[in-house]
């Protein structure tokens, strides 16, 4: 089993193959500080390989290189970073202030 997870930014997600074959995605919404992942789908047919760990890790690790924030609209994620204390502090956070 040869698994393969790739940017493809001209569709805006990452792809992951397994032995040729479309495995899931992660789609992602990307900005010059913020990426933001509002979706993740792993195939049935691929279920309980790793294949939306493997999603998430590459994700992940490509908002850290590049310098970007996380905003995991998307549950799988969310729930995958908060598993997974190391890629908690690219959780973006609002510092925005509302006067009183």
């Amino acid at each position: 089993m040869t698994l393969s997870v790739r940017d493809v930014e001209a569709r805006n997600r990452f792809e992951a193959w397994e032995d040729g074959e479309p495995a899931g995605f992660a789609e992602y919404l990307r900005s010059d500080r913020l990426v933001v992942y509002p979706h993740t789908v792993v195939e049935p047919a691929f279920e309980g390989r790793g294949i939306g760990s493997a999603l998430a890790r590459a994700a992940l690790d490509d908002a850290r290189t590049r310098g970007l924030s996380v905003l995991a609209t998307c549950p799988f994620i969310k729930g995958w970073m908060l598993r997974h204390p190391e890629y908690t502090d690219l959780a973006y956070e609002n510092r925005s202030r509302v006067a009183d």
